[in-house]
């Protein structure tokens, strides 16, 4: 008799947390929307201006070099390393203790990157020898890339600022302010590259460094966006440093294996831009908006569901309550399938015309559009893989676990390598997209497989039926999508902008007509999860 109040609590215990987690992803998803959205207008403008010329491809190779270290410090392992220890001080100690250990965790991070910065502009000519050798036989090519570096370097300070304050607010539960942080990056390159190119050319310098100006005022963006939400909070920034600090020290040692882990991420990039600078002027620029198309749906969906179930499986795992922890990771994993996997069945079907549509003017040809939209095909199955390492990484450091993540990311690194080192002799430059992608689905598999056995399981009878639901009612949508799409582009005269966003709009108002439909008959609980927080959204 006991047992049914429990199941009925342990049930309803569940759906009060699959509710949360919704709403906060819902929270982070507009803006992380904003942002991305932001960040597409941004991409479009840097494509009016530039094109996918030597410009840009000396941009994107120059924002490489500053970017070696942001997955540790933003988005990466410092963070995986840095919120469950934050979120445990607040549990376990409150206020006080936490903001001690964000502070530390904060000059610590000026501490090393400042040198960093400072041996990257002294060093900055190997270095970009090291990446682009091959921009040597295109005249200033190799020089502006050079140039770029250096104004860009002190970005890497910016970032492990803004990333410690974001850390520190989502484990707060406040996700709206750092998912929009994003967004002030993308506003100070827009407002750059529009304003300032005239000015860069009087200084003596090439257009393209707006561009490179724009990316430290946005990173600087980043931080007075969050620091009065976080003042609010209680937090008051103080100078010192101590090493003895036992959770600044277990910070440390969950981030010294991931270093092992950057360094396998790193090798992945130096072998990349080395065979894509390779492939001729406009393969590092058609690989890098591919990329950003794609990055438009990790960002909304694998981020923010992410984000928002992170401090709870971090409390529950500091807890110890692994049962509510296997639950969390197998209820986000579903909920990032759910929207990721039709995300991907879409970019496929509708690539050239969503480039068509994002890109295609000012110095943006159709030979860039079909170069680009090539590259986003193959790009596309990596989404899946992305968005859910960002799910399960952090799992491992919430169980105080560095050392899987970077052994997975290692036999990864070596399987992109090989990957990409095959494929690009035979597919050119989207051979470097499809291993890319190859290897991102091979990271989320094992690592969710090796937490699954820490967990005693992830659920994997429902998640496989999920799974296969979702995939039938994703290439019902995809082949939908597809249909209308060249059916309006028939029916519509001209191939002006009216149109093109006609077409694309009709075809992905199709495809979400036919998911649903697709999920109604298939009975896919998670589609009425997140509809009923769309819904939501929309009632406030």
């Amino acid at each position: 008799m006991s047992s049914t109040p429990a199941d009925g609590s342990d049930e309803a215990a569940a759906a009060r947390s699959g509710s949360r987690l919704a709403r906060s992803a819902g929270v982070i998803g507009l803006a992380t929307m904003s942002s991305r959205v932001l960040g597409l207008v941004r991409e479009q403008v840097l494509a009016y201006f530039f094109g996918a010329g030597n410009a840009m491809d000396a941009f994107i190779i120059a924002f490489r070099i500053p970017n070696l270290l942001r997955d540790l410090f933003a988005e990466g392992a410092m963070s995986a390393a840095f919120v469950p220890a934050f979120t445990r001080q607040l549990t376990l100690n409150g206020k006080p203790r936490a903001w001690q250990l964000g502070n530390h965790v904060t000059n610590g991070l000026l501490l090393v990157t400042i040198p960093l910065v400072i041996l990257g502009i002294l060093f900055a000519e190997p270095l970009v020898r090291l990446y682009a050798a091959d921009y040597a036989a295109e005249p200033g090519k190799l020089e502006d890339t050079i140039l770029l570096t250096r104004i860009m370097l002190p970005f890497l300070t910016v970032v492990a600022v803004a990333s410690v304050l974001m850390g520190m607010l989502n484990a707060l539960r406040h996700f709206f302010v750092p998912a929009l942080a994003p967004a002030m990056f993308n506003v100070g390159t827009i407002l750059c590259v529009v304003t300032l190119g005239g000015v860069m050319v009087g200084l003596g310098l090439p257009p393209i460094a707006a561009a490179a100006f724009g990316t430290l005022v946005g990173g600087l963006g980043q931080v007075v966006l969050q620091w009065p939400l976080l003042r609010r909070e209680g937090f008051r920034y103080q100078r010192g440093l101590d090493f003895s600090d036992p959770d600044l020290r277990r910070v440390a040692v969950l981030m010294g294996p991931a270093i092992v882990g950057l360094a396998a991420v790193q090798v992945n990039l130096f072998v990349n831009s080395v065979l894509a600078t390779g492939e001729g002027t406009g393969a590092v620029s058609w690989l890098s908006y591919a990329f950003r198309l794609m990055y438009l749906p990790i960002g909304l969906f694998g981020v923010s569901i992410a984000t928002a179930a992170i401090p709870g499986i971090s409390a529950h795992a500091a807890r110890g309550d692994f049962a509510e922890m296997r639950r969390a990771v197998s209820r986000g994993l579903r909920m990032m399938l759910m929207l990721n996997v039709p995300a991907t069945f879409g970019l496929v079907a509708l690539a050239a015309p969503i480039v068509t549509l994002v890109f295609e003017r000012g110095q943006f040809t159709a030979s860039d559009t079909a170069a680009t939209a090539a590259a986003l095909v193959c790009y596309a199955p990596g989404l899946i893989g992305y968005s859910a390492v960002k799910l399960v990484s952090p799992a491992f450091y919430a169980l105080q676990d560095s050392r899987t993540p970077v052994i997975v990311s290692v036999l990864t690194m070596v399987l992109n390598v090989v990957l990409n080192v095959a494929l690009v002799n035979v597919m050119g430059y989207r051979g470097l997209a499809l291993g890319t992608a190859m290897a991102a689905l091979f990271n989320a598999g094992v690592l969710f497989w090796w937490l699954g056995v820490r967990l005693n399981g992830l659920d994997g009878p429902r998640t496989a039926t999920a799974v296969a639901k979702i995939v039938a009612a994703s290439a019902a949508m995809a082949l939908a999508a597809w249909a209308v799409e060249g059916a309006v582009q028939r029916a519509l005269p001209g191939g002006g902008t009216l149109t093109r966003a006609g077409s694309v709009g009709s075809a992905i108002a199709a495809g979400f007509v036919v998911l649903a439909a697709c999920a109604h008959l298939l009975r896919i609980d998670e589609f009425a999860e997140a509809r009923r927080l769309v819904l939501a959204r929309f009632r406030r």
